[in-house]
């Protein structure tokens, strides 16, 4: 069996690998999407199942108001005594001098929970994760933040002991045990200990083209006693701009029960418009960070060395040992009829979980009540999945009553924000009728298409029919009256703008990946609501 990477495609950064018995689970950031942490197994490394997110309840996690790529960052999965232990952070300042952020620890006997309810630990900086060491002690290691503008802003990687019978962490303890490089940026830190030496991984150089993943060790967890791996950079694509998969770093290192070693990290697929170069600009990552794998080796002198170079490989050889899962597909299409009480794991909604302020769904209807518009980050009306491939389709049926064009309904494509685009039922009171519109809201820039030229819907039409086409650099969006004869709509939209390349350009949350949904907006507060009667995702 080959790793095809990425081995976890879409908006699935920041991994989190660990190994228990034969299986493997992988943890990833959601960044301000609810529920919390998506989290993933696998026997094989080839295949891998989602599983229900850990952080499903406001108890375990409140996003309500959290910036667009504020939220959950860099969760880190461990296994000890014989239970989980989840560390994440909570991001509630963005952009400025300052991250404010909490970082909280939970527990659970299994894997599918229950979690325990978050112990509150500090908030020192981002991307902690917990290391279990052999004498019985725990650490908290964390990127370090600091505000001062005379100093770097990534004030090198904190090490901080807890204490698991207090349920607290220890400040009279803490050390920055790893400056970095001059590459800059250190953050995302995983410990390990591996032949009496202290291995510390942590990635530099930002999340995008010039992202790298540097190793040190120390035998001692004292300060500034980590040295950095010499010669070879351990993981980096930033000389390597062919190669399809890019960005890589920031991730963890697994052993097998056979000895083999894997690292998973982040990584980004870019595309380009047939006019650029394939050097500057790298591209744009409309299916945003991803996850890939790597084989890893021990040199002679005990160093972490990628198998095929630092550039790592598209193709990976599995694990020899590896226990193959035969009911999980590389396909990632799916169809939802809304005829469960509960949605389906592939959806997510904005910052509040999806409950009776948002809408219902069941016997084979999903109800939308209109709150906010979609540029708010406060009371969204809208389920999204992720985009998984870069060519698909999703396409859904509406039924909806506006009276007013503060009232709209359709399918969404969203990033965050600030970007997204959508086909939607609203009111035109100059014709007195239902319509169908086209917007996109670039860098809030909002632009409807048809204007006065909207489509207006039949008296003896219910529902609607909405349909997207997604062809990697472009897509577009269809309506049909019967679900039979459908409709293009001749307007083309650009899908970088739905990536983290381009959201860059203007906003320092770029962290996530573009979602295909539905949506309900009633900004006039009167609370109008759509009824679904199916969604399809269909990859090509």
């Amino acid at each position: 069996m080959k790793i095809k990477n990425p081995v976890l495609p879409g908006f699935n950064p920041d991994p989190s690998m660990i190994r228990v018995g034969d299986t493997y689970y992988i943890a990833n950031s959601t960044f301000e999407w609810f529920p919390g942490v998506r989290l993933h197994e696998s026997t094989d490394m080839v295949h891998w199942r989602l599983l229900p997110s850990p952080l499903s309840t406001t108890k375990l996690l409140n996003l309500h108001g959290d910036l667009s790529s504020g939220g959950v960052w860099a969760p880190d999965l461990s296994y000890h005594d014989g239970k989980f232990w989840l560390v994440f952070t909570d991001v509630k300042t963005m952009e400025g001098p300052f991250k404010d952020c909490i970082n909280y620890l939970t527990t659970a006997d299994k894997i599918t929970g229950p979690w325990s309810d978050p112990i509150e630990l500090d908030g020192t900086g981002f991307d902690a994760s917990l290391f279990h060491d052999d004498d019985g002690k725990k650490y908290l290691v964390q990127e370090t933040w600091d505000h001062r503008e005379w100093k770097p802003t990534f004030h090198g990687i904190t090490l901080t002991e807890y204490d698991p019978k207090a349920k607290k962490l220890l400040p009279e303890t803490r050390r920055v045990i790893y400056d970095g490089t001059d590459v800059a940026l250190v953050e995302g830190p995983h410990l390990y200990k591996i032949n009496g030496y202290y291995y510390l991984f942590a990635a530099q150089g930002g999340t995008v083209w010039t992202h790298q993943e540097v190793v040190s060790r120390s035998k001692t967890l004292d300060a500034h006693s980590f040295e950095t791996e010499p010669g070879d950079i351990f993981l980096t694509n930033f000389d390597t701009p062919r190669l399809p998969i890019q960005k890589q770093g920031h991730g963890a290192l697994v052993n097998t029960p056979a000895g083999e070693w894997y690292y998973a990290s982040l990584c980004g697929r870019p595309w380009h418009h047939e006019n650029e170069s394939v050097f500057d600009p790298r591209g744009w990552c409309s299916l945003g960070r991803e996850t890939s794998i790597q084989k890893v080796t021990f040199d002679d002198d005990g160093w972490p060395r990628v198998v095929g170079g630092h550039g790592g490989m598209v193709e990976v050889p599995a694990p020899k040992d590896a226990k193959p899962m035969k009911d999980v597909s590389d396909n990632h299409s799916f169809e939802d009829q809304f005829d469960q009480p509960k949605l389906n794991l592939e959806w997510q909604t904005l910052r509040d979980p999806f409950d009776s302020r948002m809408g219902k769904q069941g016997d084979g209807k999903l109800v939308l009540r209109g709150q906010q518009s979609l540029s708010s980050i406060f009371n969204v009306s809208m389920i999204a999945s992720r985009w998984q491939a870069f060519h698909f389709t999703a396409e859904t049926k509406v039924s909806f009553d506006p009276n007013s064009y503060q009232q709209m309904a359709g399918l969404v494509n969203f990033y965050n924000d600030r970007h997204y685009s959508w086909i939607f039922v609203t009111y035109d009171e100059d014709r007195d009728a239902k319509v169908i519109e086209v917007a996109e809201n670039d860098n809030n820039h909002y632009r409807s298409f048809l204007k006065d030229h909207a489509i207006v819907i039949p008296d003896n039409v219910n529902a609607v029919y909405f349909r997207t086409v997604v062809d990697k650099q472009s897509y577009h969006y269809a309506y049909s009256f019967d679900g039979q004869k459908w409709e293009d709509i001749d307007v083309t939209l650009d899908a970088a703008v739905l990536s983290d390349d381009y959201v860059l350009q203007n906003y320092g949350g770029f962290f996530t990946g573009a979602m295909v949904g539905l949506a309900c907006v009633d900004y006039s507060g009167f609370y109008q609501p759509a009824s679904f009667d199916y969604f399809k995702y269909q990859e090509k």
